[in-house]
């Protein structure tokens, strides 16, 4: 049955932070009812880890597409330090990569569903090929030919990040 475990807890903070650059307790709260809400989708022979995550990452899709996400980027000064810096960056880098952060988040978000996916699932979620390729239903040598394409795709869109 579905068993929230502190193991699984902890995986979920983990993905929200990575995706939003932050600790956010209203997602979390929504991916915990969300999960309870739509046990019955979960099926037994599929692993809830994945299963879990998979629900974690969507609601942080959700949640840069919602117009309170919007408003809250249009309405955070820029020289507010985020709690998540590190003691030897300067107020200015750490506004500047939770901006790069938001900006390369929302590239991934306008991939196509194949090629966002797959990024998802090996960047975000740290899966091997093998594990990406079983949770989408494809072979490993698709799952590495949708990475590949997916990072062309997002190196051309990101470019100027690099500064070319």
């Amino acid at each position: 049955m579905l068993a929230l475990e502190k193991e699984n807890l902890i995986r979920i903070r983990a993905i929200i932070q990575k995706m939003t650059g932050h600790i956010n307790e209203d997602l979390e709260q929504e991916v915990l009812l969300k999960s309870w809400e739509n046990r019955h989708l979960y099926h037994e022979e599929g692993k809830f880890k994945a299963w879990l995550s998979a629900l974690t990452v969507n609601l942080c899709r959700d949640y840069f597409r919602s117009s309170g996400f919007k408003s809250e980027v249009l309405q955070t000064p820029l020289d507010t330090v985020p709690d998540v810096t590190a003691s030897e960056q300067s107020a200015e880098e750490t506004v500047d990569m939770k901006t790069r952060q938001k900006i390369i988040l929302k590239a991934v978000d306008s991939l196509p569903k194949k090629m966002r996916d797959v990024i998802i699932y090996y960047e975000f979620e740290e899966m091997s090929y093998e594990e990406t390729a079983a949770r989408l239903h494809i072979s490993v040598g698709t799952v590495k030919s949708r990475l590949f394409n997916a990072r062309s795709v997002l190196s051309k869109k990101l470019s100027f990040l690099k500064g070319e």
